[in-house]
Parts: structure tokens; C-alpha cells; sequence
């Protein structure tokens, strides 16, 4: 097996980069913007997730994607009936670009704060799409709450698919009861990540493992993440347009989703155990 390096991942130059490169894949077809529960909207492509919580103060986006992706996030945003000019904060899920390169870009047309878990500031730093500075106003720490107009973020390390990676958690009223929101960075292993003598990262696997059972003990009633493909998204949308009970209220979704990756994860971490002994 060919393994990418990890310092080029940490760049943002991560196997969705490529594969968007490649143009196997269509990451900006737009998908329908959508209310999601309480002030959480979906306002990102199909392939890529982003974000929108609504305050009477502004806006928070989580994940400006790519750089390419930033008009389609727009759109969906105005389509909604919101002003993109209103977003007061930006937040990302991990540094690569598939999330994050918009970063730039969004900050210009809008003026947020750009916020970043500490740990993916210098790969952050090395993002630098069309060589623009990557801004970055607020560095992050494990557990800091983001707020704005009476909602309130905490920004939880959940390190392993970068060292930065971020999940976040927040509280919505809807329909008269209260929601645990998570929106997963990312739990996943990509093809080629070095999980055993990994010199630009010598504790990834420490991370994954902390990572799971930091994940496990959050409450979590509604399941987001940073691709819809993680929460099932294309199937959940038309549910939620049909009517009924929130398809996206999913805590047993969230569970099966640990369960798979963790699974993924420790079969890679046994098979590059075992080919490192021979």
C-alpha cells in the first residue's frame, strides 16, 4: 500500500482534496438548504457539511469547505432567508481543505472571526488557498465555549484525524423540549493515515482512542457531522420533508456510527501492528 504522508494531510491536502482534484467526484452540487432543528440549519453541498446557527446577534457557520464551495454555502444561506453578511463567526471542523480552505474567502465577504482548535493552527497556517493568509482570530482549547446571541458552543478535541480535529456541541429548544446537537469533526481513518511509527504524528493512535471515548460520553440526541454521509443525510432529508418526527433526533445513529469506525479503526491499527513486526 502507498501511504500518503501525514504532514500532507495535516496540510489540508487530505484524500477528499484528491479525489476532488481528480474530479471523481461533484463536492459542490448544492444540496437543499434546510432547517435542521431549533436555529441549526443545513446549508452546505451534498458531499460537504456547513452549518448555519441562527442568533438575534448574527450567525455562526461551521465549515466554510472549499474555497469553490463558499458561493454555494452562500446561496443556500440566502435561500434560507438569511443575510450571509449577518455570519459574525466562523468555525471549522479539522484543518483540511475539504472544510476549512474557505475559511479566507468567507472571512472577506463577511468579516467573522475565524475561531481554530489550537492543535490544527499550523497546519492552518499552511493552508493557503490562491496564497492568502489563512486568518485565524481566536485560537481554541479543548472544552472553550463560542457564544453569540444567546447560544452557547463548547468545542471539544476529538484529535486523531487531525490533531485538531473539533466536535461541537451545543443546546436547541424546538417544539417546546431540549436538544443535546453534536456535530462530529470526524472519527474516521483515511486511506493511507500512518497509525503506527508515524513521525510527523507519534501519538495518533493515543488520540483516536482518547477521541472515541471522549465522543461516547457526550450526550447527544441529534447527530450532525462534518459530511452528511456520516449521519445519513440524503435518506434523513426526505423523511424530515415528509413530516412526522425529526429524522435527525438519532442518539442510536450517533452510537452505530462510533461503533463502525472504532471497528475500522482498530483493524487498521492491528494490520500495521502486525506488518510493522515482520
Amino acid at each position: 500500500m502507498r501511504y500518503v504522508s501525514m504532514l500532507a494531510i495535516l496540510l489540508g491536502v487530505a484524500a477528499a482534496d484528491v479525489r476532488a482534484q481528480n474530479q471523481q467526484v461533484d463536492w459542490n452540487k448544492p444540496f437543499p438548504p434546510h432547517k435542521v432543528i431549533g436555529n441549526v440549519y443545513y446549508v452546505g453541498s451534498e458531499q460537504l457539511a456547513s452549518f448555519l446557527i441562527t442568533t438575534p446577534d448574527g450567525h455562526i457557520l461551521v465549515n466554510s469547505s472549499f474555497e469553490t464551495t463558499v458561493p454555494v454555502i452562500r446561496a443556500a444561506v440566502e435561500k434560507l432567508g438569511f443575510k450571509f453578511t449577518d455570519i459574525k463567526i466562523l468555525l471549522g471542523s479539522h484543518a483540511h481543505g475539504d472544510h476549512m480552505q474557505g475559511d479566507a474567502l468567507v472571512k472577506e465577504l463577511t468579516g467573522a472571526q475565524v475561531m481554530a482548535m489550537e492543535q490544527d493552527v499550523p497546519a492552518l497556517r499552511n493552508m493557503r488557498s490562491g496564497g492568502k493568509e489563512h486568518p485565524i482570530d481566536r485560537v481554541l482549547k479543548d472544552g472553550d465555549e463560542v457564544k453569540l446571541g444567546g447560544t452557547t458552543l463548547v468545542a471539544h478535541l476529538t484529535a486523531g484525524h487531525t490533531k485538531g480535529c473539533t466536535t461541537w456541541t451545543l443546546r436547541v429548544q424546538d417544539g417546546g423540549r431540549a436538544y443535546n446537537v453534536a456535530i462530529l469533526g470526524s472519527i474516521g481513518v483515511n486511506p493511507g493515515y500512518v497509525l503506527v511509527n508515524n513521525k510527523d504524528y507519534p501519538n495518533i493512535a493515543d488520540d483516536y482512542v482518547k477521541s472515541f471515548k471522549v465522543l461516547r460520553s457526550l450526550p447527544v440526541d441529534v447527530f450532525l457531522g462534518a459530511h452528511g454521509t456520516f449521519y445519513d443525510l440524503t435518506t434523513k432529508y426526505p423523511q424530515l420533508e415528509k413530516g412526522g418526527p425529526n429524522p435527525f433526533v438519532d442518539p442510536q445513529g450517533f452510537k452505530a456510527h462510533l461503533d463502525r469506525q472504532e471497528k475500522n479503526f482498530t483493524a487498521r491499527l492491528d494490520e500495521q501492528k502486525n506488518a510493522a513486526t515482520k
